[in-house]
């Protein structure tokens, strides 16, 4: 079906993630938020809904929509974004004269870097800048599997998916246009469970990510402390790495999983400098998801990494008119989707 059938469709925002689906619709051309919600799942069940298609996630589909949108969504045509830790992406150069042999190169990428056999999954790639000596390209790579039964669930949902990308993607077309995306910027978002990190520059040129996440924040000064999980929180968004009584423990405990965090920004980085760009220096660092509500964790990363960092905040891009926006400490976990929804027709089928 071609492009004039659609472009007059709204196009949707659906994040989908082991720990929450989001949902968001948005009119482009005013930047008004028209509606949006989100819904905690379980992380077990949805893992089985990726590999093996079990119906769950089509359950809380269907829930989201039916009880958990504040306002209205204006269409059920959606884009969708998928883990980063389930998908594959890095850029890569090869000699201009190459250029003929490029999709074996991309293969070969492929098979240096993932370890999912070639035949199970969705592979395409994007040339994204050219010099007179060389060709530097994009590969992306998901599994098969997660592709295929998201979509069906999706789709027994009642809506109708037109794109799907990793959650990075989504939330660096927001911070392109609202945090100085247009310098090289090393993107971190701290999710519940897991951080995904990556390179943008111009586009999404390398990708990482650490089994570390908000929640293990928590656990850490929960057992550090010795307290309740929910004090802990609380120690976590209120005091945080700040100045205070509490400091010195707080920071000892939640370290070991920031230096986890550090250590794999350290690889990426390497990673871009050696084999993407040696002549561009990275120029900032964003945070955003929902673990970056930690006070001072901006500092931390400026003093460990030598790089001034902050906790990323687009929220002046977007107006949520009558609606009650999300309470501040939620406000984090709706930038994936915020990007997703900020797509256009034009974009998607250009």
């Amino acid at each position: 079906m071609g492009k004039l059938f659609y472009k007059n469709k709204a196009l949707i925002g659906l994040d989908i993630n082991t720990t929450e689906v989001k949902v968001m619709s948005i009119d482009p051309e005013k930047q008004l938020v028209q509606g949006y919600g989100a819904i905690d799942v379980d992380a077990t069940k949805m893992r089985k809904s990726f590999d093996q298609g079990d119906p769950y996630l089509e359950s809380q589909l269907k829930s989201l929509l039916r009880e958990k949108v504040i306002g209205s969504i204006a269409s059920d045509q959606v884009t969708i974004s998928l883990p980063t830790s389930r998908t594959y992406s890095r850029a890569f150069t090869i000699p201009k004269s190459a250029e003929k042999n490029l999709r074996e190169a991309v293969e070969l990428e492929v098979g240096q870097y993932v370890p999912i056999p070639v035949s199970l999954l969705y592979v395409d790639y994007e040339v994204i800048e050219r010099t007179k000596d060389t060709i530097t390209a994009i590969m992306s790579a998901v599994p098969q599997a997660l592709v295929n039964n998201v979509v069906a669930a999706v789709e027994a949902a009642g809506l109708t998916p037109h794109a799907i990308e990793p959650s990075i993607n989504s939330i660096a077309r927001l911070l392109r246009e609202t945090e100085e995306g247009d310098l090289p910027t090393l993107i971190v978002d701290i999710g519940p469970a897991n951080t995904d990190i990556a390179v943008l520059d111009g586009s999404i040129r390398v990708t990482g990510g650490a089994t570390v996440g908000g929640n293990t924040f928590t656990l850490d000064i929960a057992k550090k402390l010795g307290v309740a999980l929910e004090n802990a929180h609380q120690l976590k968004v209120l005091n945080g790495l700040n100045p205070g009584p509490r400091q010195k423990k707080i920071s000892s405990a939640v370290e070991p999983s920031l230096q986890r965090i550090t250590s794999e920004i350290r690889r990426v980085m390497r990673y871009y400098n050696e084999r993407i760009s040696s002549d561009k220096k990275l120029e900032q660092l964003l945070i955003v998801g929902g673990g970056s509500n930690m006070p001072g964790i901006g500092e931390y990363f400026t003093n460990d990494l030598l790089m001034p960092s902050r906790v990323a905040s687009p929220w002046q891009k977007l107006d949520f008119g009558t609606l009650a926006p999300p309470a501040k400490q939620f406000r984090s976990r709706y930038i994936t989707v915020a990007g997703l929804a900020s797509l256009t027709s034009d974009e998607v089928w250009k």
